[in-house]
């Protein structure tokens, strides 16, 4: 029963070189307004696991990353942004099955990326990244919640049940 107008889904794509290099701006521009909920369709932490899994930042990008996302999250709460951050974890039987069925599928084909098959393949990779992410990023303010997504459907509950015990409201 959410208002249409006070909530807006955002799922950037790929980066341009500048906003690579300026991350966090292009993060900023999708921030609600007072009074609005944004939820992000891959968030900020893209640059923490996928990008630096695949190869796509470079070090230094990774580490400056690192450096800077508590800070500039903790800055966005004094703002007056609640910032609630989910992690829906997969095994990795279960993302092969997903990734099977939507090649298999006239439906849901065009749902696959390069990045998913090739992600099956730097599982492990992507796992030490994930646990660091967790590690550094994760504090009282705005700690990480991990949700079991083996079941999308118990997942989404689930959150859907976090974030209605997460606030105040009529």
């Amino acid at each position: 029963y959410l208002i249409p107008n006070h909530c807006r889904l955002v799922k950037l794509g790929i980066p341009s070189e500048r906003e690579s290099k300026e991350w966090f701006k292009r993060y900023e521009k999708q921030m609600p307004n007072t009074g609005e909920i944004v939820f992000f369709d891959r968030s900020w932490y893209t640059r923490a696991l996928v990008e630096s899994t695949m190869g796509y930042c470079s070090k230094r990008q990774y580490t400056s990353f690192m450096n800077k996302v508590v800070p500039w999250e903790k800055q966005k709460k004094e703002e007056g942004t609640e910032i609630l951050k989910f992690y829906l974890s997969i095994e990795k039987g279960t993302q092969k099955v997903r990734i099977d069925k939507r090649q298999n599928s006239p439906l849901v084909y065009w749902k696959i990326s390069e990045n998913d098959l090739k992600g099956l393949h730097k599982w492990d990779i992507f796992t030490l990244y994930k646990e660091q992410m967790f590690k550094k990023t994760s504090y009282d303010e705005s700690p990480w919640i991990v949700l079991n997504a083996n079941d999308k459907k118990i997942a989404v509950l689930h959150a859907l049940r976090y974030i209605l015990g997460h606030f105040n409201y009529p």
